[in-house]
């Protein structure tokens, strides 16, 4: 068997791993196979994967006490911690699903959510837990377990295992359902990078697990291969924890990667723990600076491609210092075609659709199971995926022409004075415009004017339009002083910005 992903990894770890198609199925396995080894720490507790697996069974006995039926959906609000994951791990190798609802979330909007997903019960953190007394459906204490163990529910591999939070393809957020067998897709996905998986690595849960990217690519993933996951209760506070826990590999967005780079100047690369090999970074474009930057401290930046509705891993680049605007191959067992020019995909990663919404589920899921993603995309001659833009982004010029503002933003990435941009269309004399707004990297005009900084991205501007159509060409350079605003995945917002 030869395959991109599969040749990463050496022959005898890769004749070890299995799709393991329900959550019930990877849980048995992987607390079989890395019984003794530790499997989750928060730096004071540390629990093996035997009893890991022991503290899920006698979680699923409190469910089983509550009369929570397989099928029910179950809300799961808390922080990124070890209660957390094992909550998950319990609700779904249960036979219930999980509605994860983001630790950010205000109160009333956690009773609402708990109405609108008819959740049978709210697994809920202590702290959090007198604010949503309001919620219409029985609680139970994140922290609490049963006295005796309940083994794991028989589930068929197209069961609802959990409900996502998406802006899907439209942009409104909804809720996205995942079967069991697209979360297993994503997590043996997940595991393929260039070198050793299954022994000794370190990770730290950075992302919130209410993102698939956190969940699926930075836990479930890295407990296949037998590593060690802390939680980051504390986003601050962990960052600081990074000398002691020594991570191995990390799965992080790109504004994440870029704190990490000013840290690791700042502190030195020993700032970092001296093991950190591979960063798994998505979610976001990642700017080639930030892959050049960490290969000077011997980490590799590795970008790829998902989305929630296709359990976030599609695709993804092991040689992106070499093909740093590109998100890689796709993943194995997957068909994936263009269709005027937007990607479209099928497999078992795929979703069922989204909660109490057909009407969305049908402009986004075809009758013979194709995942329309609403992105734009191109191959290269080698296979390679490039992502040039969003539908739902496009400017129509006045001409009738669209434009994807993506696609003009991205020879700008390519300048290492540059953070962000957005480019968007203005109004400028009473006639549409394209602009682009510009956040500089400070550190790159130190002792600068501000003259001095337009003039230089100005100039910048210039060589872009040069390889531009002249109806594409940017009329308009804005220089910010402030961030942009940004989503919960740290991505610039063209919606409020």
């Amino acid at each position: 068997m030869s395959n991109y992903f599969y040749d990463m990894i050496p022959a005898e770890e890769l004749a070890q791993l299995h799709y393991l198609p329900t959550v019930p199925e990877y849980l048995d396995w992987i607390t079989t196979k890395w019984a003794d080894r530790p499997a989750l720490s928060d730096t004071v507790n540390t629990f093996t994967y035997k009893e890991m697996a022991s503290r899920i069974a006698r979680r699923r006995t409190l469910y089983k006490e509550a009369g929570l039926q397989p099928g029910d959906n179950v809300a799961i609000f808390e922080k990124n911690s070890i209660d957390a994951v094992e909550s998950f791990l319990a609700v779904t190798s249960a036979g219930l699903v999980a509605v994860m609802l983001p630790a950010q979330l205000p109160a009333p909007a956690v009773i609402g959510c708990c109405a609108k997903f008819r959740a049978k019960a709210l697994i809920v953190r202590d702290e959090f837990r007198a604010a949503v007394e309001g919620a219409p459906c029985p609680k139970i204490a994140s922290s609490a377990f049963g006295e005796a163990e309940t083994p794991a529910a028989k589930v068929d591999k197209d069961a609802p295992a959990a409900i996502f939070f998406t802006g899907g393809t439209t942009g409104a957020p909804k809720g996205a359902i995942l079967p069991h067998r697209a979360l297993m897709r994503g997590a043996y996905n997940g595991v393929f990078a260039p070198g050793s998986q299954l022994f000794g690595h370190v990770t730290i849960g950075f992302l919130p697990l209410t993102h698939v990217f956190g969940l699926i690519a930075g836990t479930l993933a890295k407990l296949m291969v037998g590593a060690l996951w802390y939680p980051a209760e504390d986003m601050k506070a962990t960052i600081g924890k990074l000398p002691q826990i020594r991570p191995t590999v990390l799965v992080l967005v790109p504004g994440l990667v870029e704190v990490l780079v000013g840290l690791t100047k700042m502190y030195g690369p020993q700032f970092l723990g001296g093991r950190l090999k591979t960063i798994i970074a998505g979610a976001a474009n990642v700017p080639a600076k930030l892959i050049e930057e960490f290969e000077k401290f011997g980490t590799h930046v590795l970008a790829g491609y998902g989305m929630t509705e296709g359990a976030n891993l599609t695709s993804g680049n092991a040689e992106s210092a070499e093909r740093p605007t590109s998100v890689g191959k796709v993943y194995p067992e997957q068909e994936v075609k263009l269709v005027d020019g937007e990607i479209w995909f099928r497999g078992d990663n795929v979703f069922l659709g989204y909660y109490g919404d057909p009407e969305q589920t049908a402009a986004t899921l075809t009758p013979d199971g194709w995942l329309k993603t609403g992105d734009l995309g191109r191959f290269d001659e080698d296979g390679y995926l490039y992502i040039v833009g969003r539908i739902k982004n496009l400017i129509v010029l006045p001409n009738g022409e669209n434009v994807s503002p993506e696609s003009i933003e991205e020879p700008f990435y390519q300048c290492p004075a540059l953070r962000d941009c957005l480019v968007k269309e203005v109004e400028d004399g009473g006639q549409p415009v394209l602009a682009v707004e510009i956040l500089p990297r400070a550190e790159a005009f130190e002792g600068k004017t501000p003259a001095e900084i337009e003039a230089f991205f100005k100039q910048l501007t210039e060589q872009v339009n040069a390889k531009l159509p002249t109806t594409h060409r940017i009329s308009k350079v804005v220089i910010r002083t402030e961030d942009f605003k940004r989503t919960g995945s740290m991505k610039v917002s063209r919606k409020d910005n």
